[in-house]
């Protein structure tokens, strides 16, 4: 088997394609992350990576939490659009129409729009190179109630999240198995 070697770079793919929404109600913002997953279990944590040089950065330095909004294919556009642009010298929120709501336990807008939205507190900054990674408390899980199935539980097959991989958006949805089937004993019939 012959194998392409490449110098050491960001390549573990699919990567969450998120839109991270910060400061308040009135001037706030939205920075789009693929940096970004969870770090523990209890208590729950989460990290997203920022360049300090991006507008977003200072706000959430300054305020100390962010809203971490899953996407789908509906805001792809959006999400991409959010990415390249700086809030800065646009109202990401007014441009691609989407809507701020009120979060339980942080001042940032969720995004209605988004399948979910976590709330999220910063707990820690760590400086690392290109990126400062802000550690946070995971505060709330906000989903939309059109994604959560007769069980109670979120069905991630309705709502087509996007995922980031080598410069491309790609949409996931199809199940191909659970935590531990891969040892589940056979039902008997």
């Amino acid at each position: 088997m012959s194998r392409a070697i490449w110098k050491p770079g960001t390549f573990i793919y699919p990567i969450p394609a998120v839109m991270v929404s910060c400061g308040n109600m009135l001037e706030s913002n939205i920075i789009t992350v693929a940096w970004t997953g969870i770090i523990n279990t209890n208590p729950a944590m989460c990290y997203i990576s920022v360049k300090p040089e991006r507008y977003s950065y200072h706000i959430i330095k300054n305020s100390g939490e962010f809203v971490i909004n899953l996407t789908n294919d509906k805001l792809a556009f959006a999400t991409d659009w959010c990415g390249v642009k700086t809030g800065e010298k646009v109202d990401k929120f007014k441009e691609m129409k989407l809507t701020k709501e009120n979060a339980k336990y942080v001042k940032c807008p969720i995004i209605k729009e988004s399948p979910v939205a976590i709330e999220c507190k910063v707990k820690e900054i760590r400086e690392l190179g290109s990126h400062s990674m802000f550690l946070a408390e995971i505060l709330s899980i906000d989903a939309d109630k059109k994604y959560i199935n007769d069980k109670g539980m979120f069905d991630i097959s309705k709502c087509n999240l996007i995922t980031y991989a080598n410069g491309g958006y790609y949409c996931l949805g199809r199940k191909i198995g659970k935590f531990g089937y891969s040892v589940q004993k056979k039902k008997k019939r």
